[in-house]
């Protein structure tokens, strides 16, 4: 596993990392904790020594499952990896926004408990969906637990990138956060200028989504029927078929050594320089291996990256 630099943090990163959104919620069908602790210490064996978890991956009755799971896997090795973690939104307050000091002082000691850790090594703000989510004391209150030694960077998970990529901007430029994590894959671009830029200025990047919600993963066809209350029963059956029909113009990027379709995304994804890391929602162990030897691989030639680009902007001309 090869690492990179998390920006101007200074961290050293595993290229490939772990999210945790999966473990013990319902976004993606239940994973059993036995399941969820041999994923990570799995991934620990592939090299991967960033973990990305949240207290909304949890229940309506339970926030943090998912950093209940990830501490107890980790044990010992946390002392050799890097934990980042969000604040901003509770499972068991129906993930409504909460962006202030009181919420993040709370919020910070909830996690470092449910971890089992003295330190955060990046606290996210959890998808904000515009200014008016945050109060004016949250900036105080990051300071204020940057200084405790809590937590060592601040991030900025994006959601509703369209309405929030120039908070994120003002935000790196004004030195206020140091990492952003966004979805970037094969399937969404959208944020390919704003990596570029904020890279530029010192941001670290942390690709999320890379696998588009598993339509990537080469399990999905065009006659999956997602579980009802799972993340991709949103989608009819024709969209389930076009997606799919995206996903096919794509497969040339599967070809020795790449040996599977989650390693093109991935591998696609590390392809921009751009990027710190980029993270996995594997559900098993399997799914970490098949995963982590993404970062192994060798770029791809610069006429297969034309090739993907030019497929998407057939698939998304106004992209």
């Amino acid at each position: 596993m090869k690492t990179r630099i998390l920006g101007r943090t200074g961290l050293h990163c595993s290229e490939v990392a772990l999210g945790t959104w999966a473990f013990n919620s319902v976004v993606y069908g239940p994973v059993a904790d036995g399941a969820a602790q041999e994923t990570v210490r799995c991934a620990l064996d592939q090299g991967i020594t960033l973990f990305d978890t949240a207290p909304l991956y949890g229940t309506r009755e339970r926030d943090g499952i998912a950093e209940e799971v990830l501490g107890r896997a980790l044990g010992a090795d946390r002392e050799n990896v890097l934990i980042s973690t969000k604040f901003g939104r509770r499972a068991t307050r129906g993930n409504v926004a909460d962006f202030n000091a009181a919420n993040v002082r709370s919020s910070v000691d909830e996690s470092l408990a449910r971890l089992g850790t003295d330190h955060i090594d990046v606290l996210f703000f959890h998808s904000p969906f515009g200014p008016d989510d945050i109060d004016d004391d949250v900036w105080q209150a990051l300071d204020d637990v940057r200084e405790q030694g809590k937590v060592r960077a601040i991030g900025h998970s994006i959601s509703k990138f369209a309405e929030t990529q120039d908070m994120a901007r003002e935000w790196v430029l004004a030195g206020r956060v140091d990492v952003i994590q966004v979805v970037y894959s094969l399937l969404n671009r959208e944020a390919t200028a704003l990596i570029r830029d904020l890279a530029a200025a010192g941001a670290g990047i942390v690709a999320r989504e890379a696998l588009a919600n598993g339509f990537l993963s080469g399990a999905v066809t065009r006659d999956t029927v997602f579980p009802a209350g799972s993340l991709n029963a949103r989608y009819s059956r024709e969209d389930v078929a076009a997606r799919v029909a995206q996903v096919e113009r794509l497969e040339f990027l599967v070809r020795d050594p790449v040996a599977a379709l989650p390693q093109a995304a991935l591998r696609w994804v590390l392809d921009n320089p751009a990027v710190s890391s980029v993270l996995t929602g594997a559900r098993n162990a399997a799914e970490v291996v098949d995963c982590g030897c993404a970062a192994g691989l060798p770029g791809y030639h610069p006429a297969e990256l034309a090739q993907a680009w030019a497929v998407h902007e057939r698939d998304f001309p106004a992209a």
